[in-house]
């Protein structure tokens, strides 16, 4: 066949995909879904059996539905009357056919003769005996029926269980026989999720060393050439929110071999040992598949460490720990499976776990910098229509201490309110209005104050922004608000120049004056204070205290640590701590502290009695307008607006 006589080639069928129209294999179906379905189909079978059962009877008995049914005296009194041409005697049924072709039915005692039920009404065997008695069997679909009608009910409830057990067991998965079985979820080819290491922004290091594991997995014996062996595990260490879970979820979409994935709190059970076999059979599982990645997230629900609980050597999480730490460096090493795990709370995980050998690897996700949170905003605003006045790196230095799923959240809060507004794209009052509703809450215009209480509110917040304004180690003062938002009547927007990492002792003390002036101005100007200031005393005993206890700022104690990290992860946070220090520290420590609160009031109140004028113009000025940016403070302050 020549070159132009070919057949034209037809492409190999495409595998299918997750949400694709594809006819599916019935072994693959939902095990319950397949119950489900045979126990519709079986009601249907049910009834029909029950009209055939009935249709029999009656069509096998079709005089039984007119005859006449009486008792022995009604069969005694016929037979004296000379009535009865014929007797039939089935089992215990006595049938009588009476003159003019009339039947009737009645029913003798089990076990006796037609004689012996009769003798009891008079009737002799004399006359018994000048009558036809014909006997014969008893029907079979009356014996069938009977069955029926007994066991008919039993099967119906043993089905309603059994449907009841299935629904409440998850799929099948909650049975007897499968309650050693791992409920890892196994993401093949087919099932791998869309996300890559180009999804993932603001965690450059932890996507390094993931990628490393990635690229392992695909080209071992580049690394083997070497000498370098596969790292047994990874962990991931980071505070809620950083992208644990997102960044497991690219290593899934990059890696070329089988990803298992597991949460630590679905290895334990209230049965015994069924947290230990599920372990063991998800290892079976990814042994089998190897080489692979097992992904187990909050790895602290079964990681705590051993020893310290109420259970002992016997508690089942403890047992369920000693399998992980068995399969991942046990005596059967030579495997090619990796662990990937996350946690936020890595001071309670058991110390074997951490060790080389185990978890050889830990990545920190920290929060994202000023840098990392616009990559990661660049990240979340594709497939977003903003506006040209969006800039992102104002939003950026707008949100320190946000993580990525705060940004995430953000920038959908500002999609949703711009759609509610008919816009056809998202600006920048949309995204700034975001910020506060992430921070602070939504705006509650409900809230109706009086006239002297929304007076009290704008001298507390322009107390607030004077003393942040005119001291040299504070944030400038991005927007003030009167607009209630969540639990406050009125708020203060920090803007914040760069991000810091390292605190010294002047920014602490200025930080706490600023919060110190909503009293402040409050006192001085109605010679009153109210509870409206309850927050900001919380915020500043807690830093106080932080000051003399744990950063060593205070001179009277001097460079020490006076509360340390080794509390008890089984006690509360504060229950658990243990005291260094006697009494008499205990007692310079509250007086460090009062010092250090009472230095920073007597700051904001100098600073407020000095600029009363100011602080009745902006409170007066807020009054009127509600809200003002940071362009309108500080041109009514008289302070140089920066570029």
């Amino acid at each position: 066949m020549t070159e132009k006589q070919k057949p034209p080639q037809t492409p190999p069928p495409k595998r299918p995909r997750n949400g694709d129209n594809k006819q599916s294999n019935p072994n693959d179906q939902d095990p319950n879904e397949r119950f489900r379905q045979a126990f519709n189909r079986s009601w249907v079978w049910i009834i029909i059996a029950v009209v055939i059962i009935f249709g029999y009877r009656m069509l096998a008995n079709p005089q039984v539905a007119s005859d006449d049914v009486i008792g022995l005296n009604g069969v005694a009194e016929a037979i004296q009357d000379n009535r009865v041409k014929e007797i039939v005697v089935q089992g215990d049924d006595v049938i009588l056919s009476l003159s003019g072709s009339e039947r009737l039915r009645s029913r003798k005692e089990a076990g006796e003769s037609l004689l012996d039920s009769l003798s009891a009404f008079g009737i002799t065997e004399a006359q018994l005996a000048n009558l036809p008695i014909t006997i014969e069997k008893p029907s079979n679909s009356s014996t069938i029926f009977s069955w029926l009608v007994m066991i008919l009910p039993m099967l119906l409830i043993f089905g309603f269980f059994i449907f009841i057990m299935r629904q409440a067991g998850g799929a099948g998965q909650n049975r007897a026989m499968q309650f050693g079985r791992s409920r890892a979820r196994k993401l093949d080819e087919a099932d791998r999720p869309s996300i890559t290491f180009d999804d993932v922004a603001g965690s450059e290091e932890a996507k390094q060393e993931l990628q490393e594991i990635v690229e392992f997995l695909r080209e071992p014996q580049k690394f083997a050439a070497l000498g370098a062996r596969i790292p047994k595990g990874v962990l991931m260490v980071g505070s809620p929110g950083t992208g644990k879970t997102l960044l497991a979820k690219a290593v899934a979409g990059e890696a070329g071999t089988p990803f298992f994935s597991i949460s630590g709190s679905e290895f334990v059970e209230m049965f015994v040992g069924v947290g230990a076999s599920r372990v063991r059979d998800l290892f079976e599982q990814a042994k089998k598949s190897a080489p692979s990645i097992i992904f187990i997230d909050e790895i602290d629900a079964v990681g705590r460490h051993r020893g310290a609980g109420m259970g002992g050597g016997n508690d089942e999480r403890e047992q369920t720990l000693n399998q992980i730490l068995v399969e991942m460096d046990g005596f059967d090493s030579d495997t090619t499976v990796i662990v990937v795990a996350a946690t936020n709370r890595p001071d309670i995980l058991d110390p074997a776990l951490l060790r080389p050998g185990r978890f050889d690897r830990k990545v920190v996700v920290d929060r994202p910098d000023r840098l990392g949170r616009e990559a990661i905003l660049q990240v979340h605003a594709k497939g977003k229509p903003l506006s040209a006045d969006v800039n992102l790196e104002t939003i950026a230095r707008q949100t320190p201490g946000m993580v990525g799923a705060d940004l995430e959240s953000l920038l959908n809060e500002s999609a949703i309110l711009a759609a509610r507004r008919n816009k056809r794209s998202i600006d920048m009052d949309d995204i700034v209005e975001s910020i506060e509703r992430v921070m602070a809450g939504p705006a509650r215009k409900s809230r109706i104050l009086s006239k002297e209480e929304r007076r009290i509110v704008a001298f507390h917040e322009a107390g607030h922004a004077m003393v942040m304004a005119l001291l040299p180690n504070t944030d400038s003062v991005g927007k003030i608000s009167l607009v209630s938002r969540g639990q406050a009547l009125g708020y203060v927007m920090p803007l914040p120049s760069e991000d810091r990492t390292l605190h010294s002792r002047a920014e602490f003390e200025d930080q706490l004056a600023g919060l110190l002036g909503g009293r402040v101005a409050e006192e001085i100007t109605f010679d009153e204070v109210t509870t409206g200031a309850a927050s900001d005393l919380e915020q500043v005993t807690k830093l106080a205290k932080a000051m003399v206890t744990r950063y060593g700022m205070s001179e009277k104690l001097g460079p020490m640590q006076l509360t340390q990290g080794d509390t008890n992860p089984f006690l509360g946070m504060d229950l658990g701590e243990r005291r260094h220090y006697s009494e008499e520290i205990a007692r310079s420590i509250d007086q460090e502290v009062r010092r250090i609160v009472e230095k920073a009031y007597a700051t904001a109140k100098s600073i407020l009695t000095t600029h009363q004028d100011k602080l009745k113009l902006l409170a007066e000025t807020l009054l009127e307008k509600e809200v003002m940016d940071r362009q309108e403070f500080e041109e009514l302050m008289g302070l140089a607006v920066p570029a």
